[in-house]
């Protein structure tokens, strides 16, 4: 932990590693349901969906990784079993229980719905307390946006097919 990194933070410490270790949860658990259900998916479309979701997984695990970090360099310990981050994570695990693609689109779209109002909140909160912190869930919370607009127009594109037959 840096001493003058911690120092300059202007908020209760403890609460904001509370944050972020809820945001941490919440990455971790929307890795694994982009990650599963493009193993799972089914139907039209499901290749170009499976890539999105495949992608969006990638960057989900990188948001982990930023987050475990800040949290460390804070003097805390991220949450450190798996078992545990539904339990932290504001955002709920959707099991991909139905594969269908418009079911995964809705789900997916729906978490990405939840991750940026961590983020604006993360935003909200350390605006003025802690520049570093703020940075980290600007950088997090525009792929989020980009996610949810990559969900959206997959989405719009499911139903247009459907509309036309």
């Amino acid at each position: 932990m840096g001493t003058r990194g911690t120092q300059i933070v202007g908020m209760d410490v403890q609460e904001l590693l509370k944050l972020l270790n809820a945001a941490y949860a919440s990455e971790w658990l929307a890795y694994y349901q982009y990650w599963l259900g493009a193993k799972l998916i089914k139907g039209p479309m499901k290749d170009a969906v499976a890539a999105e979701l495949n992608l969006h997984a990638t960057e989900e695990l990188a948001h982990a990784t930023l987050l475990s970090g800040r949290i460390i360099q804070l003097g805390g310990t991220p949450v450190l079993a798996p078992d545990q981050w539904a339990a932290f994570s504001p955002c709920p695990y959707d099991a991909p229980s139905d594969p269908f693609v418009g079911v995964l689109l809705d789900q997916n779209i729906a978490g990405e719905q939840c991750a940026i109002s961590i983020y604006k909140n993360l935003m909200d909160i350390t605006r003025e307390a802690d520049p570093v912190t703020y940075n980290l869930a600007l950088t997090i919370l525009s792929q989020e946006v980009e996610h949810e607009e990559d969900l959206q127009s997959l989405k719009e594109d499911l139903e247009l097919m459907f509309r036309r037959q």
